[in-house]
């Protein structure tokens, strides 16, 4: 029984008990993002961590690039995984772990094309796990997340078969897809932002919905 899922874009103390609530594994606590749904400020990503009990992960979505500043937004919210929502533009996944003890570190990977399956392969070994998700950091305006729009699955398929860490599944899943999904790629865990949203809110249909698609898959 697939039972892994993350439910992203949490806004408030209450999103997160009601994820938890239906059985989420992980919340997405959104940072400032160029573009996209779901930012909070980082104090507000803090307060609603602390609430969140163990096993169920807290990954704050960062846009910053530098480990440097990396490691200062992680001590700003206090999560206790990190995803990586662009590319690393200076320092390493190294130095990252060295400065980051007991923090998992998630790259994503915006799936585009053929090239997307090599930067996995090539990332994977790196990082505790990659995201793949359907964004575009070549935009004038960045999309790294939260486009509602489903990437290639051929090319997931690919990624999950060659890299060698966990794969998180997310880009445009909603409870009439994720079934398909989970068969097409077969990921470690999927993840989930506008999918079960409702006017921006968590709408508890939906997530009763993509709870019970997912685990009947």
């Amino acid at each position: 029984m697939f039972q892994r899922i993350k439910i992203c874009c949490i806004t408030s103390e209450n999103e997160a008990r009601l994820a938890i609530e239906y059985g989420a594994s992980a919340i997405g606590l959104v940072a400032r993002m160029p573009s996209g749904p779901g930012p909070i400020p980082d104090e507000l990503i803090r307060q609603i961590a602390k609430t969140v009990p163990p096993p169920v992960a807290t990954f704050l979505l960062t846009s910053e690039t530098s480990v440097k500043e990396i490691i200062e937004h992680h001590h700003r919210t206090n999560t206790n995984t990190i995803q990586i929502v662009d590319s690393l533009s200076s320092g390493t996944y190294s130095q990252l772990k060295e400065g980051l003890p007991g923090v998992k570190i998630i790259q994503v990977i915006h799936v585009i094309d053929e090239r997307s399956v090599n930067e996995a392969m090539e990332i994977s070994e790196m990082v505790d796990a990659i995201l793949l998700d359907s964004g575009n950091p070549k935009l004038k305006v960045k999309e790294l997340g939260g486009t509602g729009r489903v990437h290639n699955w051929k090319l997931s398929r690919q990624i999950r078969d060659k890299t060698k860490c966990p794969v998180f599944l997310a880009g445009g899943l909603n409870p009439e897809n994720v079934r398909q999904a989970i068969d097409e790629v077969h990921p470690f865990a999927v993840d989930v932002c506008s999918g079960v949203r409702t006017d921006g809110r968590l709408d508890r249909e939906k997530l009763e919905r993509f709870f019970r698609e997912v685990l009947s898959a």
